[in-house]
């Protein structure tokens, strides 16, 4: 239940937070939510998994930006229609997970850590690219389909 605070709320604001919601029950969204939430998981676990833990900074990297990753997922598959305002945020952590490596470390990252982050992190970018991308492709089809303020229908 949303507080207007005296003032109507607007249409259109409920219209696009309907249109997400709807889009979060879709299989898609949910495959993508949960591909984003495992490989944030998998992020924060790698540098134990890949064992390179002895690189504390990118051990640190990896804790923190995956636990963030994940915890956006889980805002995604709960709430989208509130949160879809931070879909952007994923595929930056994806590129930010690519570089990490060669920012922290200047090149001398062992292999396996590397390649760990490039494939995690392009694994993050690309599902999180494809969220924001599918619930922005269906933005503009649903408008006009509830009433205005004045209580009328556009016409198509």
């Amino acid at each position: 239940m949303a507080h207007t605070s005296g003032t109507r709320m607007r249409p259109d604001i409920e219209e696009t937070r309907q249109h997400y919601e709807e889009a979060a029950c879709r299989a898609v969204f949910q495959a993508l939510d949960g591909l984003t939430l495992l490989a944030g998981l998998y992020l924060a676990i790698s540098p134990w998994v890949a064992n390179f833990t002895p690189l504390g900074r990118l051990t640190v990297n990896n804790l923190v930006t995956g636990l963030a990753v994940a915890a956006l997922a889980v805002g995604f598959a709960t709430a989208y229609g509130r949160t879809h305002g931070l879909a952007w945020v994923t595929p930056i952590v994806g590129v930010w997970t690519i570089i990490a490596p060669w920012i922290l470390y200047g090149g001398a990252a062992p292999g396996r850590a590397v390649l760990n982050n490039v494939v995690v992190g392009i694994w993050i970018a690309l599902t999180g690219l494809a969220a924001a991308g599918l619930a922005a492709s269906g933005r503009g089809r649903g408008r006009g389909r509830t009433a205005h303020v004045n209580g009328t229908r556009p016409t198509v």
